[in-house]
């Protein structure tokens, strides 16, 4: 029997034109969505689902929500959680479900939550707000958390900050939650660090650029007792195709393949509206670009990949759609696979199986 798989997209709801989470049904073979219902959230930004999809987890302007995910996809509010700051860009969850960090663009301010069994959002661990200023006007001149991840070790907790143009290492200390900074990368003025995601193996860090519009890719080592890590680049690719060239060109996510090896990474381009692909090697950990094409919609602010691989929904905020293309991976080719769907300024897509 074919898998069923849930779709939530995340929208502001301040128009009044959405109401926060739009539920969808997702057609894998060919590509799409179908709108089911809405569940109401004061301007969801951005969400994120637990590592055993039973819990997903949305931004609000009341802190962060915690829902149950149903066996048919639906949603069940498990509790909400005050995070003592401003509304959050970003959330992430630990792969053991017991860490949720927040990222704060508005205030530059990291939180650590815990997560209880069933799901919902427990107490306030620690929080850090970042300090210092960076070169230009508003964007990159004061701090703005944009992107925070533990390591599956539950041993590190990375922030960056594309105000200050800084990536923060810090050692999480279980034994009394505490998060103490041991390390700093130090990022090219303006360049705006955005999102990191580390491979599989956790050999290799990519960083993201917002305004330097790169992915910086380095190689991760860690001392065998554990007291020091050290990071050393070892590739800078552009996130787009030369001829696109353009001074409003802003990266904006970036995600991996779903395989087990992360073999392809995935980065949209907002400005000049395109997703590009890129063969990843396991082993050494370089990139390689295979295509960069435009993805039928303004501002791709987010996207998500389909677990077959080879279908992607990017969400388009500015255009107020969800675009569907299909992937060939051999030549590095983007194409529609189905109508676009009207979704009221979307901000993020996670999609989830479903058990029922």
């Amino acid at each position: 029997m074919r898998s069923k798989y849930v779709a939530y997209i995340g929208s502001y709801s301040y128009t009044g034109s959405a109401k926060g989470i739009t539920i969808c049904d997702v057609d894998m073979e060919k590509g799409k969505f179908t709108k089911r219902t809405e569940v109401e959230v004061n301007n969801s930004s951005y969400m994120v689902a637990s590592r055993d999809e039973k819990t997903l987890y949305s931004i609000a302007d009341e802190g962060v929500i915690a829902f149950r995910i149903m066996g048919n996809g639906g949603l069940s509010k498990l509790n909400t959680k005050n995070i003592r700051g401003m509304r959050g860009c970003h959330l992430s969850v630990d792969k053991s479900g017991k860490y949720l960090m927040v990222s704060g663009y508005h205030d530059g301010k990291a939180t650590l939550l815990s997560l209880n069994p069933d799901g919902s959002v427990g107490d306030i661990i620690d929080g850090v707000y970042d300090q210092g200023i960076g070169s230009v006007a508003e964007r990159t001149f004061r701090p703005h958390v944009s992107c925070a991840r533990m390591t599956d070790d539950q041993k590190y907790i990375l922030i960056a900050d594309l105000g200050i143009d800084q990536v923060k290492v810090f050692r999480f200390d279980k034994a009394d939650g505490r998060m103490r900074q041991i390390d700093t990368l130090r990022c090219e003025l303006q360049s705006g660090p955005r999102h990191f995601r580390f491979s599989p193996d956790r050999r290799y860090l990519y960083l993201l650029y917002e305004l330097k519009n790169v992915i910086d890719v380095y190689a991760f080592h860690e001392e065998e007792d554990g007291d020091e890590v050290s990071f050393e680049k070892i590739q800078t690719i552009s996130t787009f195709n030369e001829k696109d060239r353009d001074p409003l060109i802003a990266a904006c996510q970036m995600r991996f393949s779903p395989d087990t090896e992360a073999s392809h990474l995935f980065v949209s381009n907002a400005g000049i509206n395109t997703i590009s692909i890129y063969g990843r090697d396991f082993k050494t950990g370089l990139l390689t670009m295979k295509g960069s094409l435009p993805i039928g919609g303004e501002y791709p602010k987010d996207f998500c990949i389909f677990p077959d691989e080879k279908h992607i929904a990017v969400a388009n905020n500015e255009s107020g759609t969800i675009t569907f293309l299909n992937v060939d991976y051999e030549h590095g080719l983007l194409s529609m696979s189905a109508r676009e769907l009207a979704i009221d300024e979307p901000n993020c897509i996670c999609m989830v199986k479903c058990t029922g």
